[in-house]
């Protein structure tokens, strides 16, 4: 994927100059990946509420396979095909949707009927069962269909480097297989994915931050770098439009900044794992999705941090995260602490008591960050340049095409350099675009072009985009 910078969405004949490799990431999705809290409980939407009140722009959700269809559905591709269970998928889509968040959904565990009777994490004898799975998911969560929101971001699998997730990692002789099964998996759920939404965002990888690269081991796992190295050769051609992974360190009381040798990667190993994606893959820039990192507190866990330094932590992590431009995503585990979850990295405790001073850390953290009001970079002399503003929260009650008042503004050291109004038709995506029209972008100039956005229903929406001209 070529990549605009800070995942700024711009159309028409606007030129945006991607960020080269030195500049920080201004802006990236930052929320939590936690389905108790946010599925399974009852007072689920006020959790999700509260999470973005605290900063969340994206919330993390498996959808279990194996769980969602545990028959086999007769139209396999049918999004509504009456053997899929997702109401719950459904309700927290849907609810993120009205706090205005985006949604990255992992596909991940094979049914017994599609593997032989076999565990989750055995390959399906038949890979165009997971095509056919994930073009229902992603069709059912294409924006096509009213009351079943839009999902902008996807995934495959969960640490497939691990055993405990895709199984075999080697086979009897010691030969590295989970690679070469993982290439086919993704692939699989690629083509579905983008047959059923082909605006979808799809990330490989999903790797988790280490392994022993031995197959005599007791847990025989691969390490991500040895698993990239591995998954390349597979399949060099492998379309993505981003790699995730899980950075965490190697104990859950190390600091953020651990250092550790390669093929193992954590937080501060980033860089090399994508000089090598865009070495293995021939690319020339490969966007890195955070979608777990996270530090257990004591008492819950005897080797966690105490709630201070957790909270220190978090600062540190997302600061750590924003000197890597290629970073686009961080998602922290979990938003809060569960009996039925054994990581205790939540904010705030089971009984729902915050963990010192870390929801509070995580919010500071996180606002500035917000990629919903992105950083682009344009050509100088662009005239009237054409952006696409997220209005997540309009696809509540509006359909696409509805129309979107709005009313702009843009700034140069406070300012007033252009002004206009205009409406624009709701995007199925959840995007509407916006023609700054007599502005033109002039060579190392900075502006701060503010939005106030309104539909029929009276609600507003506030954006607030930074331009610089290169």
């Amino acid at each position: 994927m070529k990549r605009a910078f800070c995942l700024a969405l711009v159309l028409g004949t606007s030129v945006v100059i991607a960020a080269p490799a030195g500049w920080a990431a201004e802006r990236m999705w930052i929320g939590f990946h936690d389905d108790p809290s946010f599925r399974w409980v009852n007072d689920r939407a006020s959790r999700i509420e509260s999470s973005a009140r605290e900063g969340a722009t994206v919330m993390r959700l498996l959808v279990h396979w194996n769980q969602t269809a545990q028959t086999r559905p007769q139209r396999a591709s049918d999004p509504f095909d009456p053997a899929y269970n997702l109401q719950d998928l459904d309700d927290a889509i849907r609810t993120a949707q009205e706090a205005d968040m985006e949604v990255l959904l992992t596909l991940f565990g094979t049914p017994r009927w599609a593997n032989g009777g076999r565990s989750p994490n055995v390959m399906p004898k038949n890979a165009a069962d997971f095509t056919a799975f994930s073009k229902a998911i992603a069709s059912r969560y294409s924006g096509r269909y009213d009351g079943y929101p839009f999902v902008r971001f996807w995934s495959v699998w969960n640490e497939p480097n691990l055993q405990l997730f895709l199984t075999p990692q080697f086979d009897a002789s010691g030969k590295s297989v989970a690679p070469r099964n993982y290439a086919k998996l993704y692939a699989a759920a690629y083509t579905g994915i983008k047959a059923g939404n082909p605006r979808a965002l799809v990330a490989t990888g999903e790797t988790s931050a280490r392994g022993t690269d031995n197959p005599r081991g007791i847990r025989p796992v691969h390490s991500p770098g040895r698993f990239v190295e591995a998954l390349a050769k597979a399949n060099p051609r492998l379309r993505f439009d981003a790699w995730s992974h899980h950075p965490y360190p190697f104990t859950p009381n190390l600091a953020p900044s651990q250092s550790v040798r390669w093929p193992n990667v954590t937080l501060g190993s980033l860089p090399l794992l994508q000089a090598n994606l865009k070495k293995w893959f021939k690319r020339t820039s490969v966007p890195i999705w955070i979608t777990e990192y996270g530090h257990e507190t004591r008492p819950q866990d005897s080797l966690g941090v105490s709630y201070a330094r957790q909270a220190a932590y978090i600062k540190q992590s997302i600061a750590i995260a924003t000197k890597y431009p290629f970073v686009t995503m961080f998602i922290w585990f979990v938003y809060r602490d569960d009996p039925g979850q054994p990581w205790d990295s939540g904010l705030y405790t089971q009984a729902g008591s915050p963990k010192g001073t870390s929801p509070p850390r995580f919010a500071t953290a996180a606002r500035p960050l917000d990629a919903r009001n992105p950083v682009m970079r344009f050509k100088r002399g662009t005239a009237s340049p054409l952006v696409t503003l997220y209005t997540r929260r309009y696809c509540v009650a509006d359909r696409a095409g509805a129309s979107i008042g709005m009313t702009w503004r843009v700034r140069l050291r406070g300012r007033l350099v252009g002004v206009g109004q205009h409406a624009s038709p709701l995007l199925s995506n959840c995007t509407v675009n916006a023609r700054l029209r007599g502005f033109t972008v002039a060579r190392n100039a900075s502006y701060v072009a503010t939005f106030e956005l309104n539909d029929i229903h009276g609600t507003v929406l506030k954006r607030r985009l930074t331009i610089r001209g290169v």
